[in-house]
């Protein structure tokens, strides 16, 4: 087998491997989908999906160290804010990431 069969037989593979995967998670949904476990974790889900990125996102800010921690707070509250205000994920996720890039980005330069 030639070097360029071989490589497209790899990604030929690796396309089937990736849709099927892909679209097996669909075949078991169609059964599940007026099972109420699974209505009750579609609930629950984003609560701790957002709980463990809000996590992430704070656990190593210093709070000690204000151009670290101002830009970090804002953002936070601002998506929280908005979020609760207008109930639009994609603004409150936009405007609280659009504040704390602006705030890094420019408060290390007026605190120092």
């Amino acid at each position: 087998m030639t070097e360029t069969a071989y490589l497209a037989a790899a990604v030929i593979v690796s396309a089937l491997v990736t849709w099927a995967l892909r679209a097996l998670p669909f075949l078991f949904l169609r059964r599940l989908r007026h099972s109420p476990v699974l209505q009750e974790i579609g609930a629950a889900l984003p609560v701790g999906v957002m709980t463990v990125l809000v996590l992430h996102t704070v656990h190593e800010v210093p709070p000690l160290d204000p151009a670290r921690s101002i830009p970090v707070l804002v953002g936070l509250v601002a998506t929280a804010g908005l979020h609760l205000w207008r109930g639009n994920a994609l603004l409150s996720i936009g405007v609280g990431t659009g504040l704390h890039v602006l705030l890094a980005s420019t408060l290390p330069g007026v605190l120092a």
